[in-house]
Formats: structure tokens, sequence, C-alpha cells
């Protein structure tokens, strides 16, 4: 359980300690865009990778059990987690990293589901991390899967932060027109979902499904825990 621990601090400290901070545009200014971005992709890499083998090591040390009866719902949750990584993913947004540019080219830069949410791709891992924490009820997947929840959820403030500090009024105006919290921008008026709904398209969403299939058929094969039968 040790390791989990190191593996999970040590990837949240170098997103926290670095990414979104003042420390990064040091970085950033003495290395180079690229070789910084390189690095830190190598130092992210590596990180989920230990947690992944620590994780996969750890004793089962039981909190509140495994929840076998919440299956339906945890798939419900599942899929919409995956819609929101798929179609975030492929929809250009200025808090995607190399994408920061686009804040100043245009008034209408927040389009198809980044009028839902800026965030889209960091709240499908969050939604994604948190239904993993609560069905399997151990400690282990507590600190794997809640490290990776409030990756999520600070980096989302993280980005907001960096760019915030670098773009100005470029930024406050694309905040203006979103938000982070899905659909809250919609609740307050400041955008409109149908517009958000015709420019997603059916393919971006074709996307997620794809993925989410894919990885609800082989999840035995790849992580050990059979979703079917």
């Amino acid at each position: 359980m040790s390791s989990l621990i190191a593996a999970s601090a040590f990837f949240l400290l170098i997103h926290f300690g670095v990414s979104g901070t003042q420390l990064r545009d040091t970085l950033v200014a003495r290395m180079g865009a690229g070789p910084y971005r390189g690095a830190f992709a190598l130092a992210s890499l590596a990180g989920i990778v230990w947690m992944g083998m620590a994780y996969s090591h750890a004793p089962t040390v039981e909190l509140w059990g495994q929840l076998a009866g919440a299956r339906p719902l945890v798939f419900a949750l599942i899929f919409v987690a995956f819609l929101f990584i798929g179609i975030g993913l492929a929809t250009p947004s200025p808090t995607r990293v190399g994408m920061e540019s686009k804040l100043a080219q245009s008034a209408d830069v927040a389009r198809g589901i980044v009028r839902i949410t800026r965030h889209p791709f960091l709240w499908g891992v969050a939604l994604w991390a948190l239904v993993h924490l609560v069905v399997n009820g151990d400690l282990a997947s507590l600190i794997l899967f809640g490290s990776l929840l409030v990756l999520a959820l600070g980096g989302t403030a993280s980005i907001d932060a960096k760019r915030r500090r670098n773009f100005g009024v470029d930024w406050a105006r694309f905040a203006q027109a979103t938000s982070s919290v899905p659909f809250a921008a919609i609740a307050g008026g400041r955008n409109q979902l149908g517009a958000a709904l015709r420019e997603i398209g059916i393919l971006r969403p074709l996307i997620g499904i794809a993925v989410y299939a894919l990885l609800f058929y082989f999840h035995g094969r790849l992580f050990g825990v059979a979703l079917m039968g």
C-alpha cells in the first residue's frame, strides 16, 4: 500500500506543484514549451504506470465493500463519463494543451460541448473516478481513484488559473460564455443547449460510445474484472 500512496502523491505533486503554477511558467521560459511538455508528459506517464502497478499489487482492505447491486447505475454513469471524455477529446478548446491561441482568434470559441463545460475531458474523468471509487469500496481504490478524482477536479481550477494569468481579457471573454461546472453557463442563460447539441453532431458521441463499448467488452482481459456475465 505504501507504494500506491507514494505513486499517488508523486502524480498529484507534479500536477499541482508544477502544472498550472508560476513554477511551470518559469520552467517553460527556461526550457521552451516543447521540451517542457515532453518532460512533463514523460513524468506523468511514469506516474500513472507506477500507480497502476502499485494498485494491482496492493492488499485488499475493504471499507464499505463492493456495491454489486448498483451495476445498472454504474454502467449508465460510466457511459456518460465516456461521452464527456470522447466528445471532449474530439472538440477543439482553448483549455486544451497547445490550443491556447484560440482565445485570441474569435469571440465565439465556446462551441459544441465547450458550451456545456469548458473542461469536458476532466469532468468525464472525474465522474469515471468517482464511480469506481464508490463501487469498489476498498482502501486501494479509495487511494487510486480518489487521487484521480482530486486531480481531475483540481485540474479544472489549475487550467483556469493558468489561462487567466496568461491571457487576461481574452480568457475573461471566453470564461463569461462558458462554465467549468457542466451546464452552469446554460442554466445561467450565458449559453444555449440547443446550439451545443447541434455543434456536437453525431460523430463525436460515436467516438465516446465506441471506446465505452470496447472497454466494456475487454474490461476483464485488461483489468481482471469482467463486466459481462
